[in-house]
């Protein structure tokens, strides 16, 4: 394996080649990010060269008009293969182009995203498009926190899930956002592209490019309310733990029919897991 020094951990192409290598043994990524630890690579640089050397199987990467996420399902169309796993779908919608999965994330990876995201929630805040920084919004007044990408054994995993469902590459996508609704919590219907007629927008692609899809996970559900809802294609789904909702939006218009929303959550707490996929390496 090749060894880091204390002063230089630059990711070469013999490291990624021994990943790729380890990989097609059959090595586990929790078993690379020891073995890289032991050979003196930093926590931070071993999960970076992981996500770096993986890349999604060109034969599941179809596209929508050349580019796209795209979830590819077996002859039954029923079920998707998600690398580790096999995922059911419960509900295809073609505009947008929606899928419904059960069992994306088992109960206990719930419940460990909850416990590692809750001491570090805070006001949830979205993109601002005027300036292309963040802002409050008082549409959306959920507690939220993002994990980076990479950040450890447990969203190395649940990421490389993701980029094999969807056919998307990891670097591709954004970091793994935790949001909590209490009681009375929403988030009222909107879009999650980028207005192109906003003058924060060119920005905010700087960092890859337009979003592409979006992926919500449900680690939580409430005893009531919070469904996700659809107002363009009248659909409303209800939250349950480790379902997830996809879909994608390959033009930013709202032709795409992608307006959607969290509903209010009327008793107990929802908590989710959003993923958005980006057009180009988010960095």
């Amino acid at each position: 394996m090749p060894r880091s020094s204390d002063a230089a951990q630059t990711i070469t192409p013999e490291l990624l080649a021994w990943l790729a290598a380890q990989r097609a043994s059959g090595l586990a990524d929790e078993a690379l990010l020891t073995a890289l630890g032991a050979a003196g690579w930093s926590s931070a640089v071993a999960a970076e060269a992981l996500l770096r050397g993986r890349l999604v199987d060109p034969a599941t990467a179809q596209s929508h008009s050349g580019h796209g996420p795209r979830v590819a399902v077996d002859d039954t169309g029923t079920m998707v293969d998600a690398g580790d796993r096999w995922v059911k779908v419960l509900r295809r919608v073609e505009k947008p182009e929606l899928w419904e999965f059960a069992g994306l994330l088992s109960p206990a990876e719930c419940e460990a995203l909850v416990a590692a995201a809750r001491p570090r929630m805070a006001r949830s805040r979205t993109v601002d498009t005027q300036t292309g920084g963040e802002a409050l919004n008082r549409d959306r007044t959920s507690q939220g926190m993002f994990f980076t990408r990479g950040e450890d054994a447990l969203i190395l995993r649940i990421e490389a899930r993701i980029a094999k469902l969807l056919g998307w590459p990891v670097q591709n996508g954004e970091g793994l956002q935790v949001l909590r609704y209490a009681p009375g919590a929403q988030y009222r219907p909107h879009h999650d592209y980028f207005d192109p007629a906003e003058p924060g927008t060119p920005s905010i692609l700087k960092r890859g490019g337009q979003r592409v899809g979006t992926l919500l996970m449900y680690l939580q559900a409430p005893e009531a309310g919070g469904d996700t809802v659809f107002p363009d294609i009248g659909l409303s789904i209800p939250p349950q733990r480790g379902h997830a909702v996809f879909f994608s939006y390959p033009q930013p218009d709202p032709a795409s029919l992608s307006l959607h929303g969290g509903a209010p959550v009327t008793a107990g707490e929802k908590w989710v897991a959003t993923k958005w996929l980006r057009e180009r390496e988010f960095i």
